[in-house]
């Protein structure tokens, strides 16, 4: 049978539209279901509350409830490792930190493959690391205390929150990229980390800006740089790395959502727009600020360009410096 002009438009038109239907209709029903948001650390941490204020807004957002479960162990694996088998629709996302970029230079085995299980959806918000050190120490600025270590080899050591945390990290880039012979000692958390700082045990300290600026305000530790980009807004007045004289010395604490592996492009340009309608809530820009964190709400596409460049660059300085998964 031939086909007029007009009857093969018309055809071709409902065709088009009846394909077009499903999409449309899978964005609009979504979520069908509660969405499960997977912290794969324990309760209570700034990744776990980060979670919580997100989750809290999208329920309010799209009507249906977005739940956290805490899914900790093995440095976040567990959790992370249940979040890449999930089923690709929605139902399940990942809330993380650079542990997710950490890990695969870190451990023989991973349970999920950071570069291929995951789909980015954005990174929530990020703070720098802070490179602090007793007020006792006779430094004022980044110089001095390069100028200190170099007139003083094996003398020093500085403090973490422990191995593979991005404080210890950023501690070996400095140390590596300036050939400094300075010994890292690790602790258990950053607030055992700012503890020993303060206490001159462990004179230098690279830590979360949330855990040492309320020391630096106070005048127990003094603040030398962060690494970061730009100034934080916590301590607008302490230089960046860069501005200190030290650009390749970069590193950051963050937060981000990733869906798994699979998820519809629809559904994660979906979240993406209501997660960052979250952040824009004044209450959740003010809890983030108490932890010294600035919003960010990339794109998916950002969010994946920088998780792909930090799983190559941790990569290199945990294999250059021997670092091991304790």
């Amino acid at each position: 049978m031939k086909l007029a002009r007009r009857d093969f438009l018309y055809f071709a038109g409902t065709a088009i539209a009846g394909m077009a239907v499903p999409t449309l209709a899978w964005t609009e029903s979504y979520p069908s279901r509660s969405v499960r948001v997977i912290v794969p650390f324990a309760p209570g941490g700034v990744t776990d509350v980060t979670a919580r204020l997100v989750a809290s807004k999208l329920s309010e957002q799209f009507g249906k409830q977005f739940y956290v479960e805490n899914l900790g162990g093995a440095s976040g694996n567990i959790g992370i490792g249940q979040a890449a088998r999930a089923a690709p629709d929605g139902a399940t996302l990942l809330c993380t930190s650079p542990a997710f970029v950490i890990n695969p230079a870190l451990f023989e085995k991973l349970p999920y493959a950071a570069d291929k299980d995951f789909e980015p959806v954005t990174l929530i918000c990020t703070t720098p690391v802070m490179l602090t050190v007793n007020p006792e120490l006779p430094v004022r600025t980044v110089k001095d205390l390069v100028g200190l270590i170099k007139a003083n080899p094996g003398k020093y050591n500085y403090a973490s929150a422990g191995v593979g945390t991005p404080p210890h990290l950023v501690g070996e880039l400095f140390r590596l990229s300036l050939g400094l012979d300075l010994v890292h000692v690790p602790y258990n958390s950053g607030g055992q980390a700012v503890g020993s700082a303060i206490a001159g045990h462990t004179p230098i300290l690279f830590g979360a800006l949330g855990s040492a600026a309320a020391q630096v305000k106070a005048g127990k530790l003094r603040a030398l740089a962060v690494a970061s980009k730009t100034r934080a807004h916590l301590l607008p007045d302490v230089p960046t790395m860069a501005q200190a004289g030290y650009p390749d010395v970069e590193g950051e604490v963050w937060t981000g959502i990733l869906a798994p592996a699979g998820a519809p492009k629809e559904i994660v340009t979906l979240l993406h727009r209501e997660i960052v309608k979250s952040l824009a809530a004044q209450a959740v820009k003010e809890k983030l600020s108490t932890f010294g964190y600035a919003i960010v709400g990339n794109t998916p596409d950002e969010f994946g360009a920088q998780i792909k460049g930090e799983l190559a660059k941790w990569d290199k300085v945990i294999r250059q410096a021997g670092i091991k998964a304790s």
